[in-house]
């Protein structure tokens, strides 16, 4: 399994209006198909260059359904954020490959 992580710093002035944005971009990338689900996250830092960071996580089927993503849909939807947001959004993409997972079990 792999996530696909976004990390996005968007400055003050954007925020209120990017996060509404973000929130129905999410459901958007999730109808591609190519992920199974999505998990919105506010990293809790105080920034250096200012705003507010956040990490979109989006957990994909399979190496194939992520590698399909960048090929068929990554960048249209790269483009949105973009035009939207261009000088007020820092963002940067990793992947990350689930080893194990584990969960407590409460008796």
């Amino acid at each position: 399994m792999y996530i696909y992580n976004v990390t996005v710093n968007i400055d003050d002035s954007a925020h209120d209006e990017w996060l509404i944005w973000i929130k129905q971009h999410i459901p958007t990338v999730l109808a591609t198909g190519k992920f199974e689900k999505a998990t919105l996250t506010k990293v809790l830092v105080d920034e250096e260059m200012g705003g507010q960071t956040y990490s979109i996580q989006y957990k994909s089927y399979s190496r194939e359904a992520l590698d399909a993503y960048y090929k068929e849909d990554a960048d249209a939807l790269r483009n949105e954020g973009l035009k939207k947001f261009a000088d007020k959004m820092l963002a940067f993409r990793t992947e990350l490959q689930i080893v194990d997972e584990y969960s407590v079990t409460f008796k």
